[in-house]
């Protein structure tokens, strides 16, 4: 399935004229680590499949989805039989949707969606899967944007279920929607500003809170920290900058918002599991 490999980037083969492609995969075979730019996403139809990232290992079983995101080194086990479909896709017209840019952002690196996890969701998405599958297969004119249409359809829904579950914030039942446009907005802010200097206070005045209340609640919407949340952000603008051989990586430190090098090192191999230098010879080796 792995076409072209050269170290661990995997470059796609995309279907003719568009930036997607989907494999109804059979085959008993391994794929070592790699990485690749576009969006993964996983369904086993029979058989189970496993997915070994950098810090643990996920076993799907039929029906399971899993998405991973763009950049991230996994590795794939297939069992002796079985059929699952692998659907890869470029996503640069989604980062242009507020909303979208922070849902993407709260999935790194990876996405489970099980019945058991997402028994309001997994259906739907299960079946959005299976309608991506058979339009891939027709070969019509406008197929990708079909594709397309259906993956938007996908965020939206996972996008929608996460931010109901503000119901577990500290808040009343009035209040819920609005707390969570209130997030999404915080979030579109830190990506937007995540190269300055942004402290907690700072932005939780935005929204009129303490900063402890604030610090609570973002943690408890975002599912990680305040902090950890705009180091991801200032690490994905970093991603882009190290693609350029001109740029000393004190440099892309600098212009990522770090304040410090070292800082800046610390932080990417925590959240990337690898050197900036290494990410970097990723793409030299291309």
């Amino acid at each position: 399935m792995i076409e072209n490999l050269k170290g661990t980037h995997e470059t796609v083969n995309y279907k003719e004229y568009t930036n997607i492609r989907l494999y109804d995969n059979t085959q008993a075979e391994d794929y070592p680590s790699h990485w690749h730019t576009p969006l993964e996403i996983i369904m086993p139809l029979t058989g189970k499949y496993t997915i070994v990232l950098s810090t643990h290992t996920i076993e799907l079983k039929p029906g399971d989805i899993i998405l991973i995101c763009p950049g991230v080194i996994h590795a794939l086990k297939a069992p002796k039989s079985g059929r699952r479909i692998i659907f890869q896709a470029e996503l640069p017209m989604f980062h242009e949707i507020k909303e979208l840019e922070s849902i993407l952002t709260l999935l790194n690196p990876t996405f489970l969606v099980t019945p058991e996890l997402y028994p309001s969701i997994h259906d739907q998405l299960h079946q959005y899967m299976l309608e991506i599958f058979e339009e891939y297969r027709k070969d019509m004119p406008l197929t990708e944007t079909k594709i397309y249409s259906r993956l938007l359809e996908m965020f939206a829904l996972i996008g929608r279920n996460h931010t109901q579950q503000v119901s577990s914030l500290d808040i009343g039942n009035i209040q819920q929607k609005k707390y969570a446009e209130k997030f999404i907005y915080i979030c579109n802010y830190i990506s937007s500003h995540c190269t300055e200097e942004l402290t907690l206070e700072e932005v939780a005045s935005l929204l009129g809170f303490s900063k402890y209340h604030f610090s609570r609640l973002f943690k408890q919407f975002a599912n990680i920290s305040f902090y950890k949340y705009v180091n991801k952000k200032r690490i994905a603008v970093a991603e882009t900058l190290l693609i350029n051989p001109q740029l000393s990586v004190t440099e892309v430190a600098l212009r990522s918002g770090f304040s410090s090098p070292s800082a800046f090192i610390r932080m990417f191999k925590i959240i990337k599991s690898c050197t900036p230098t290494e990410f970097r010879q990723m793409y030299i080796q291309d």
